[in-house]
């Protein structure tokens, strides 16, 4: 849920394509490696060994590495098919964007934001530290965001509405949960069709002269670990027996703890994270691979 490449944290910005075209970057700069085919057309080599996907791409002077969990374990699989709840996170996720770096560059502050979503999102910031400080560099008006939620309508990432609509088909609960804020959120879960009550997010507070006053600190996505909490809840209020979470940060992947998410799926059809994407349940790029495979 970033934009830049900061504090060492390695970050490729990813885009929706047709079957036959690299999700990454130009085959000049890539490889691509699997001992199955899966959906990847170029540089793809049949193997015996172990499933596994290497990619070899120069970012920021280092290579991002070997993943080995862009196939679902048959355990993982499972856990995929019978869940009765799917969290996802927003921001480079469900949307292309970044909510708070796109809000920030409409106020004329989005580089030095963006610089700091990513240091939070990979997880060397506490987040509560890192929301503070990014959104005291440009103190959003009231009318400010008014204007941005018209001239910017919310930009979703390819498939997801597919998914989302078969989610619901096999009586599947979806919850949106983030570290953005609710105002920008509610468009989004209109379009989707899900309903307010199933979005767990921050919540930006005015004057009534319009004034920017902060943030609400009472939302558990306020701060470092929050994600986990409001997926703790939601499972335990909602009787949920197994949760997936899908996210592609580190405030995502700390879902996925004891009475939190069974499963995280870590999405990286914007971008993808090193740290994070090594670390996760299953790496998928693109949503149709969580459609095809959902049953």
């Amino acid at each position: 849920m970033e934009g830049l490449v900061s504090s060492g944290i390695n970050t490729i910005r990813v885009f929706g394509v047709t079957k036959h075209q690299s999700r990454f970057l130009p085959s000049s700069t890539l490889h691509l490696r699997s001992d199955r085919v899966c959906g990847i057309g170029i540089g793809v080599e049949e193997k015996k060994k172990k499933p596994c996907f290497v990619m070899a791409a120069s970012v920021g002077g280092s290579k991002v590495g070997h993943f080995e969990n862009t196939l679902p374990s048959k355990e993982v699989l499972e856990l995929w098919r019978k869940g009765d709840a799917v969290c996802f996170d927003v921001d480079s996720t469900v949307c292309l964007d970044e909510g708070i770096d796109e809000l920030a560059e409409f106020c004329g502050a989005g580089k030095a934001v963006a610089e700091w979503t990513a240091r939070a999102m990979g997880g060397s910031v506490p987040f509560e530290e890192a929301l503070a400080a990014r959104l005291s560099l440009f103190n959003p008006s009231w009318s400010q965001l008014q204007n941005f939620l018209k001239q910017k309508p919310p930009r979703l990432s390819p498939g997801i509405e597919e998914l989302v609509q078969k989610l619901k088909a096999n009586g599947i609960a979806v919850y949106l949960v983030s570290g953005g804020f609710r105002q920008m959120i509610i468009p989004v879960a209109s379009i989707l069709g899900i309903p307010e009550n199933h979005i767990f997010a921050n919540n930006l507070l005015f004057k009534s002269s319009g004034e920017f006053l902060g943030f609400d600190t009472r939302e558990p996505t306020s701060r470092s670990g929050g994600k986990a909490v409001a997926v703790q809840q939601i499972k335990k209020t909602r009787g949920f027996k197994t949760l997936t979470m899908v996210g592609d940060g580190a405030t995502d992947m700390e879902a996925r703890q004891p009475g939190g998410a069974d499963l995280f799926i870590c999405y990286a059809g914007v971008q993808l994270r090193e740290s994070v994407a090594v670390k996760a349940d299953w790496l998928v790029f693109n949503f149709e691979d969580l459609i095809n495979l959902l049953g």
